[in-house]
């Protein structure tokens, strides 16, 4: 189960952002996991934020649904999460995504700046269509983000 939240500056991040939670767990938690035994300095591990509303994220946008505004790479990956900064292009996390009929599925997670780092661990995430998208459209009825 996935959802989107958007919420105010809360610490560490002092910028409003959207939170992605799979199973009740922030994906920055699940990605801090992954790359910790990776990281030459335990710091950088999961040193991630929540998007910002600049970046067209929210409902109606199709960012988390295989057409995304934000790409770091170029073969169609999309950003999920940005740097601890606010600028998502500092520190991204990237992934496939591929939707169905019946799921959207999260696979091949990089960081833009540690291409040499294995986060196969990280997922694959395969989530119900339906309650993926019931998911993103909650976040048009969010508090706007400045």
């Amino acid at each position: 189960m996935i959802e989107f939240r958007v919420v105010g500056p809360v610490p560490p991040s002092a910028y409003p952002h959207m939170d992605i939670l799979i199973d009740g767990i922030n994906l920055i938690e699940l990605a801090r996991v992954v790359e910790l035994p990776l990281a030459p300095n335990p710091s950088i591990a999961g040193a991630y934020a929540g998007l910002l509303e600049r970046d067209v994220i929210c409902w109606p946008s199709t960012h988390f649904l295989g057409a995304p505004h934000l790409q770091w790479f170029s073969e169609g990956e999309t950003v999920l999460l940005g740097c601890e900064c606010g600028e998502w292009g500092c520190w991204p996390l990237t992934a496939q995504v591929e939707v169905t009929e019946q799921t959207v599925t999260w696979s091949g997670f990089r960081n833009g700046h540690r291409p040499n780092w294995d986060l196969r661990a990280l997922g694959p995430f395969v989530f119900d269509r339906r309650q993926y998208e019931a998911a993103l459209r909650r976040t048009a009825a969010s508090p706007k983000l400045s």
